[in-house]
Parts: structure tokens; sequence; C-alpha cells
């Protein structure tokens, strides 16, 4: 129903920034929400930041909050996480989700890989 394209993810150094970006297409899903996750692997995906497409009410996992802000381009149907001070441990794939509410995503993107080396 709902399409989710990630990109922007890439090798970057310890206190460097990168802002993803995750296109929306398919189905319209007024009033839904949408977020970031992120994925090391082996282990299980953690939630990082989410938004609700009509509010724009947000919310950030504490590991994140003050360095990563999440935000979203109706017009482009675009949402963004731009990641500022990025630490070796932010070191993950990185998910875009929607769904209708902040609890409970349905959709997910591909993923797109970020490195962050010390």
């Amino acid at each position: 129903q709902v399409q989710l394209v990630e990109s922007g993810g890439g090798l970057v150094q310890a206190g460097d920034s990168l802002r993803l970006s995750c296109v929306v297409s398919g189905r319209t899903f007024s009033g839904n929400a949408m977020g970031w996750f992120r994925q090391h692997p082996g282990k299980e995906r953690e939630f990082v930041a989410s938004i609700t497409w009509r509010t724009l009410s947000t919310n950030y996992a504490d590991s994140v909050k003050g360095r990563f802000t999440i935000s979203r381009d109706n017009a482009k149907n675009t949402v963004y996480l731009q990641m500022n001070r990025l630490k070796p441990e932010d070191t993950a794939v990185y998910f875009c989700a929607a769904g209708a509410t902040t609890a409970l995503f349905t959709s997910w993107g591909q993923g797109t890989q970020v490195t962050v080396s010390s």
C-alpha cells in the first residue's frame, strides 16, 4: 500500500553529519505517522524518531535527543532524519517506517547503511 525508499546513508567520521531521506509513494495515509528505526547486525531493530504526518508531533529515542531531528516535506512526500554529531555507536542500517500511529508502524523501507568511523 505505502511504498518507502530511503537514501542518504554513507560512511562518515565521528562528529560529522548526515541527512537521510525517505520518499513516500503509493496509497496516501493522511493522519498517519512516519518514523525512523535502526538495526545493528545481530540486534533487534530499535526506535530512533517519529513524526505525525498532519500534526508534526515528534518523539525521539533518548540516545539521539539533541543530535537528530526528524522532519517532513508534505509537498515532496518526504520525511527526513538530520543526524548531527554522529558517533560510532550510531552505525547501523536505518529504516523508514509508516503506519496508522507512532505506536503501530506497518510499512517499511529497505534500509540505508550509515557507518561512522572513529
